[in-house]
């Protein structure tokens, strides 16, 4: 949290709720667990950040890797518009955002690799296959996605993840799938999966999953 990249990205945001919100995700999300997802991202290239939200992660990414162009989508108009913002005051020329529902995204771009960070637990269950068959489409061979997610087990983790989720956004609907069923299903679309266990010493079931596209 000391590092000055994520520093660089709160301070971006000019709303001290935003800020507050950008603390408690970095807290949940720290610089290890990034830069641990991040070894996966192409050094260059383009990259999807699906659920982009503020855009803090993008932000993040984008400032590090000044190679990646990396395209945010969101539904929420607010936050696209402060991701924007937040950009422009960071100075980073390599991130866009557009504003758009996951659950109907239909690709039309090709990206050399896509994220979700804590996105897919927030998707309405019957929503999930199909978007995960687009993003599977807007990749090419050997073209990965990355999902953090949360497994279901342990119950107690699971709980307090579940507590944590009503806290930040109580409107949202809130699905947590089994590690297995979830790389089930990637497996069946068509990706390669590797789940990487994420440690933590807070009580979250951190499973990452790191997908390439098969021919």
């Amino acid at each position: 949290m000391r590092s000055e990249p994520v520093l660089s990205v709160i301070r971006a945001y000019d709303d001290w709720i935003v800020r507050g919100y950008c603390w408690g995700r970095f807290w949940i999300l720290r610089q290890r667990f990034l830069d641990e997802i991040g070894q996966y991202l192409p050094e260059r290239g383009r990259v999807l950040d699906v659920g982009c939200g503020f855009g803090l992660f993008s932000l993040y990414y984008a400032s590090i890797r000044p190679e990646l162009r990396i395209a945010g989508l969101d539904r929420n108009a607010r936050r696209i518009a402060m991701a924007r913002a937040a950009a422009r005051r960071l100075g980073l020329a390599n991130v866009r955002y557009e504003v758009g529902d996951a659950t109907e995204f239909r690709g039309g771009e090709i990206f050399d690799a896509a994220y979700m960070l804590d996105i897919v637990h927030h998707v309405p269950e019957e929503a999930v296959r199909p978007l995960l068959e687009q993003l599977a489409k807007a990749l090419p061979p050997g073209g990965r996605l990355l999902i953090k997610d949360v497994d279901r087990r342990p119950a107690y983790k699971r709980w307090f993840t579940y507590a944590l989720d009503r806290a930040m956004d109580p409107r949202s609907p809130v699905r947590y799938w089994a590690a297995e069923e979830l790389q089930d299903l990637l497996e069946r679309i068509g990706f390669r999966v590797h789940r990487h266990l994420m440690v933590d010493v807070l009580p979250y079931p951190h499973v990452l999953y790191i997908c390439e596209r098969l021919p």
